[in-house]
């Protein structure tokens, strides 16, 4: 088996490798084992020195890793090089804030003294996606290691460079040799990594089919899981929305990586009696969207990562047409070699369409009427994933109560879902379970050890 890295824009490959062979792959566990007592050792101001100088290497090297993030997966070089200045903010953000994340907290009991010291557990294994090849990673990695925990990543075989690229960067920071390690291993050999006894959990940003076995894998060996999994977060436009701000916003949320992220906003609800005056101006940003090389920054709409991806995008839409839906725009595959396509609007979908009830994970909008604010909750809370949501409304104390109501993990008033280091991450329902970013985040791979002393 080898990994490819096919360029989605013109679907020339640009560099492959061999997958590791069983030996590499015990080599690399075992130091992770072995690395694991000298890491969890170094003192706060040790680890987080080497946080911040990998956001020293991320900045440095920004232009040429940003590169190599529009060259794998096709992401516009703007997009890109915010990622990877997220990325070290990041880095950063736990540099700075660990400390008291992960400090002893006293408990008043009948004891002299007691407390919940927070202190890491081992290895943690990550399975990435390829939509954000690095702030996915470092999202996990810098609490991980802040916490004095090991990490190992197997990331998503369509960006082997980005996998590696990233193992380098904490390496020139100068972290101890194993602390953190690329696996170049295909999906079929995940769960003999998770039975490994040297691996103490597991987390995974991915699709709804594979959080689902790798949290039965991780459950069947008693390995705590955080699951970060699909979306179809609704956007609700109230009536009193600015709605010039709304659908500017919706646009980024929308079509901002191809379409290709968790939290993009999916499903428009929008209250009937501005709904034609949203969608003729929506139409009018979404066509206004210039498809080219993701390296002009005069493209507007980055080609989707693979041809695969786009095909099964396609099917979804053509299915929904079939049953009904109307196509306001697009709703096709561009010409030419590269994995484009079109900026589209859906309309009359139905729930027994598969634009309502599936994920569209590419640049397809789906416009949802509704005629209250009763009918806009219901029907943004009617799906099985509860990723994000958001609320527009020039009544802020209406959209905070609306907003409150949405069966999400993460609910914004006049803004666009985004991740932020400052707060948890995470979903409920079929979107996953288990927080990342924040306290949370780097508390979900610690032992809450209790301690209690007279």
């Amino acid at each position: 088996m080898s990994f490819r890295s096919i360029n989605p824009y013109d679907g020339n490959t640009l560099y492959s490798i061999d997958a590791w062979s069983d030996m590499q792959l015990d080599r690399a566990l075992q130091r992770a084992a072995d690395v694991f007592p000298v890491w969890r050792a170094r003192s706060w101001d040790e680890r987080s020195a080497l946080l911040r100088a990998a956001a020293a290497v991320l900045r440095a090297r920004s232009d040429e890793l940003s590169r190599l993030i529009t060259l794998e997966m096709g992401k516009l070089l703007k997009e890109a090089r915010s990622e990877i200045e997220k990325c070290a903010l990041g880095c950063e953000h736990y540099a700075e804030h660990g400390a008291r994340y992960l400090a002893d907290e006293i408990i008043s009991t009948d004891a002299s003294k007691s407390l919940i010291a927070y202190q890491p557990i081992g290895t943690v294994l990550a399975i990435m996606p390829w939509n954000f090849p690095f702030w996915q990673v470092f999202r996990f990695a810098a609490p991980t290691l802040a916490a004095g925990n090991t990490a190992v990543l197997k990331h998503a075989s369509n960006v082997p460079q980005c996998a590696l690229a990233i193992e380098d960067v904490l390496r020139t920071a100068g972290f101890p040799d194993g602390v953190f390690q690329t696996l170049l291993i295909g999906a079929d050999r995940v769960a003999a990594v998770i039975a490994d006894p040297r691996v103490q959990a597991v987390t995974l940003t991915g699709s709804e089919a594979a959080g689902r076995q790798v949290a039965a894998a991780a459950g069947a060996h008693l390995k705590k899981s955080v699951m970060e999994l699909g979306g179809s977060d609704p956007f609700i436009v109230l009536e009193d929305a600015d709605l010039e701000l709304a659908v500017q916003h919706a646009v980024a949320s929308r079509y901002l990586n191809a379409g290709q992220s968790c939290i993009a906003a999916k499903r428009f609800v929008v209250m009937e009696t501005i709904a034609d005056d949203f969608i003729a101006r929506f139409k009018a940003a979404v066509e206004a969207l210039h498809p080219g090389d993701p390296f002009d920054d005069r493209t507007s709409l980055a080609p989707m990562a693979r041809h695969d991806l786009r095909d099964e995008l396609h099917k979804q839409v053509l299915d929904s047409l079939a049953h009904g839906a109307k196509a306001v725009s697009g709703c096709g595959p561009e010409s030419g070699p590269g994995a484009f396509y079109e900026a589209s609007i859906l309309t009359d979908v139905q729930p027994k369409m598969r634009a309502y009830h599936e994920e569209l994970f590419g640049p397809v909008a789906v416009v949802l009427r509704a005629h209250d604010e009763a009918a806009a909750l219901r029907i943004a809370n009617d799906s099985r994933f509860g990723l994000g949501g958001c609320v527009w409304s020039t009544d802020v104390d209406r959209a905070e109560r609306l907003a409150r109501q949405l069966a999400c993990g993460c609910a914004f008033v006049n803004g666009m879902v985004k991740s932020d280091p400052r707060l948890p991450f995470g979903g409920v329902k079929d979107s996953g379970y288990g927080r990342e970013l924040s306290q949370l985040g780097l508390r979900e791979f610690v032992n809450a050890k209790t301690i209690w002393i007279r």
